[in-house]
């Protein structure tokens, strides 16, 4: 798995370690093209990746889209995070009555003998008035997701990898593959 997230690396392991795979954390990088979609930043990055002769590799990004401020930070969540972070995003809202927010994930993969696989997944939630909960990472503190009282922040990892973005997406890209795996 190509990313800078060795926690990643286990959160897919746990998923595709019964199709047999093993997953090796790799720290290449490639260019996140400027666009309003995960899904084209991470196709152009099998493209550049497979034009650099890398082969067997999984590719994810992940964003948080506030409705109110026209999707951002979206496909620019890393970069938001770094210069903002969680209470540059609180200021941004104060004031604003209309939360809805979702994170995004979207994986690609090049797999030998199997064809690109693509697949992009929502976890749709809110963004609170305040930080709360001291556990996940990124935006997690100020994203509560539909159906809870709690912030990402403040479920436990395993709970939360059932609910998320990630998560779904993850599962997503599991069944795809063993589909995949089973045509051959």
């Amino acid at each position: 798995m190509i990313t800078s997230n060795p926690g990643k690396v286990r959160e897919f392991q746990g998923e595709l370690a019964s199709l047999g795979f093993t997953m090796k954390h790799m720290g290449v990088g490639y260019e996140e093209i400027q666009t309003d979609r995960l899904e084209d930043v991470v196709r152009h990055g099998l493209r550049e990746l497979e034009q650099r002769g890398l082969d067997n590799f999984i590719i994810d990004d992940s964003g948080l889209f506030v409705e109110s401020l026209n999707d951002f930070p979206g496909v620019y969540s890393a970069h938001a995070l770094r210069t903002l972070g969680c209470k540059g995003i609180l200021r941004l809202m104060e004031g604003v009555e209309e939360r809805s927010a979702r994170f995004e994930c979207c994986i690609g993969a090049r797999i030998e003998g199997v064809d690109e696989i693509v697949v992009c997944d929502v976890a749709r939630g809110e963004i609170i008035q305040e930080e709360r909960g001291e556990g996940g990472f990124g935006f997690d503190p100020i994203f509560r997701p539909d159906g809870e009282s709690r912030t990402y922040a403040q479920i436990p990892l395993e709970e939360k990898n059932v609910i998320s973005h990630r998560g779904r997406a993850i599962r997503s890209f599991s069944s795809k593959l063993e589909e995949r795996l089973g045509e051959r």
